[in-house]
């Protein structure tokens, strides 16, 4: 069974809450963990949207 899909905005949103986590000292695996998803698809998603903002995202989407 799997888990819910996620969409494009709320993906670059937990991110940033990774990235900001990570800055203030935390490891990436306990960032991630907090955030509420896997490593996996932090990896996945960082080399898939890493570096996008929202109005880059709307882009992608139109070109789509």
């Amino acid at each position: 069974m799997g888990g819910k899909r996620e969409k494009p905005k709320d993906i670059v949103l937990k991110l940033r809450q990774i990235e900001v986590l990570h800055g203030q000292g935390m490891p990436v695996a306990d960032a991630v963990r907090q955030v509420g998803i896997t490593q996996q698809s932090y990896y996945r998603w960082r080399r898939q949207y890493g570096g996008m903002s929202r109005s880059q995202l709307k882009r992608l989407k139109e070109l789509e």
